[in-house]
């Protein structure tokens, strides 16, 4: 059955994509027993933990079956239209691609906008209704850009002078806005903010869904602090320590915020054990900590706080790293993170070095986890995406593609992994959409910091039934003006 399938997709990718992927001949794949080698490009890895090829003879392909089946998969990227700093995307089920850009002081942030699956883009604002050049928050140090995918509310939360917070908000994918409401803090600096939601399981609020945020202090003393909106984000509570009261902390600073089905919700941060989870089962007034690990540390270095963090629709929590390697890791729990599987390393045989770790999840065991990474010292760094789609497999096949060709990187700075590096900034980000279909925000640095999506021209939907996914065209530097 297994050779069937791959018959089909070999036939399929063959045609789709005018012979990106070698040896297409349907002879020598029915007999040939490595169901690998015919997928491989120079962009497309098949690889299992600690960066071993799916290929090696010594290992056997018995276990390539069910969800751990290979398929097809080539990565591609789209210029959004302008400049980005610290890129947040979000896509709504109607197929719409949110991405935040940067616009600078006077210019104030704005949202571009992709209904086409990354072919073209508009930017949606939200413009000042006095002076419609600029947006409504006319200066963001730190745009981001969030989607609530139960209500498909598009969220756009600025900073301003490490002070002053804004949420907007856009119920129908950008065509109208709301006032900027005030989200302003009770600590200085409110820096590095990140928004979530999650379903408001107990209906103790005002909306569909409790959303949380959650800001950097500067002092490990102090903590991230946090604060809930119950009425969709018009209000929000006063901050309040986002970690247990009482227990010390190591670090001020955090990953992403990602909510749940079963109404929890998390943030990556260092414990001062090791990378470790924190969760909030009452909508972010309270907090637990879980360390993941302490045989993997965190990076020392930029990223030495920044643990990503995703759930799947079953409520399984995966967690992201970078550790003193410089590659990334990743590890999942299954009980909201009380106890944690062994990392793994994700990245494909022949990168060298990371950085910039997100993840995001799918259907229950489909996760992508986004990075950049360069295979040769000052060779030029690219934007990868690692998806299992069996994750819990005994032992996981992982296909990675980068979006970018080797001629064509997104950053020639030595150790960009490691510092904050041109757009890119704090961190990027990456998501699902509806169909399955990874997305992953990134920054060109080499054209000018440009905004970029990375995508599948085709691989495995990560939602639904695993099935190779629809082509579409792929991009490239020529989408940048």
């Amino acid at each position: 059955m297994r050779t069937s399938v791959l018959f089909m997709l070999i036939l399929l990718s063959g045609q789709i994509l005018s012979g990106c992927f070698g040896g297409d001949e349907p002879e020598k794949i029915i007999e040939d027993i490595n169901p690998i080698d015919d997928l491989l490009t120079n962009t497309t890895w098949y690889h299992y933990a600690g960066g071993v090829n799916a290929n090696d003879l010594n290992i056997g392909f018995d276990n390539l079956t069910g969800n751990n089946t290979p398929y097809a998969a080539i990565g591609t990227y789209y210029g959004i239209g302008g400049t980005t700093f610290e890129p947040t995307i979000g896509v709504t089920s109607t197929g719409g691609i949110h991405f935040s850009s940067y616009g600078g002081t006077g210019s104030g942030t704005m949202v571009y906008t992709s209904m086409d699956q990354g072919q073209t883009w508009t930017n949606m604002g939200p413009f000042n209704p006095i002076l419609p050049d600029i947006g409504q928050v006319p200066s963001s140090n730190d745009p981001y850009i969030y989607v609530d995918k139960w209500t498909d509310r598009v969220y756009k939360f600025d900073m301003h002078a490490l002070t002053a917070m804004f949420v907007e908000y856009s119920d129908d994918d950008g065509q109208t806005w709301s006032i900027p409401f005030s989200a302003d803090g009770y600590y200085s600096p409110q820096d590095h903010q990140s928004i979530a939601s999650m379903p408001d399981v107990d209906g103790g609020g005002f909306y569909e869904t409790i959303t949380v945020f959650c800001i950097n202090t500067g002092s490990s003393a102090l903590g991230p602090q946090c604060s809930r909106s119950l009425d969709g984000g018009h209000t929000w509570d006063v901050q309040r320590p986002g970690y247990p009261v009482g227990i010390a902390q190591c670090s001020g600073l955090h990953g992403h915020l990602a909510g749940s089905n079963d109404g929890a919700i998390y943030r990556g941060n260092p414990s001062c054990e090791g990378p470790a989870i924190y969760r909030s089962v009452d909508g972010g007034y309270t907090w637990t900590e879980h360390t993941i690990t302490t045989n993997v540390p965190m990076q020392d270095g930029w990223h030495s706080h920044e643990v990503a963090v995703g759930t799947d629709e079953a409520g399984n929590v995966f967690a992201s790293w970078i550790s003193m390697d410089q590659m990334p890791w990743m590890a999942y729990s299954r009980d909201q993170g009380n106890t944690w599987s062994e990392p793994m390393m994700v990245a494909p045989p022949g990168v060298n070095e990371t950085g910039f770790p997100t993840i995001f999840a799918g259907d229950e065991g489909r996760v992508v986890v986004g990075y950049i990474g360069e295979m040769d010292d000052n060779g030029g760094w690219a934007g990868y995406m690692s998806v299992m789609t069996d994750a819990f497999s005994e032992n996981p096949l992982i296909t990675t593609v980068a979006v970018n060709l080797p001629n064509d990187p997104l950053d020639t700075t030595d150790d960009c992994g490691n510092v904050r590096c041109g757009g890119f900034g704090d961190f990027i980000d990456v998501e699902i959409d509806d169909e399955g279909r990874p997305w992953i925000a990134l920054a060109h640095n080499v054209l000018g910091q440009h905004g970029i999506v990375g995508t599948w021209v085709t691989g495995p939907s990560l939602y639904g039934n695993i099935t190779q996914l629809p082509t579409i065209a792929a991009g490239g530097p020529s989408t940048i003006n």
